[in-house]
């Protein structure tokens, strides 16, 4: 098994057949594409066509994780089935539980990581601190 590079830079011009090869230890597939998307040396982010996305605390208990993305998926079931029946009250709150469930995950709002690193999230690779 390939172990996690540490230059973003070759992470990002990687081929996707390799990209699969470098997160696979991470376990973490991706529900669209089918691969494993690769991790930064830390593991505090994924990098999808060369953008940083925080990924989920991985202090969450399997059990807790399990059952937020179950949560998260009825929640975005929830707003493509309000976004059909042109519902904008519900609407808005299936994407009130959407948001809450990425803040419980960690996706969102508050750093999970402890040592006072700034969050990168959403930023192009080659922009942060990970293309040394």
């Amino acid at each position: 098994m390939m172990s996690t590079p540490t230059d973003m830079t070759s992470v990002v011009d990687q081929p996707l057949a390799q990209h699969a090869r470098t997160a696979a230890s991470v376990g973490e597939r991706d529900a669209i594409t089918g691969i494993f998307p690769p991790v930064t040396p830390d593991g505090r982010y994924i990098v999808a066509r060369g953008r940083l996305w925080r990924r989920a605390n991985p202090a969450l208990g399997n059990a807790r994780r399990t059952a937020l993305i179950a949560e998260l998926m009825g929640a975005r079931s929830a707003v493509g089935a309000a976004l059909r029946s042109q519902d904008s009250i519900a609407l808005l709150a299936a994407r009130g539980r959407v948001h809450a469930v990425k803040v419980a995950l960690g996706d969102r709002g508050s750093v999970w990581w402890t040592d006072g690193a700034p969050d990168q999230n959403h930023r192009l690779a080659r922009n942060t601190s990970y293309n040394d």
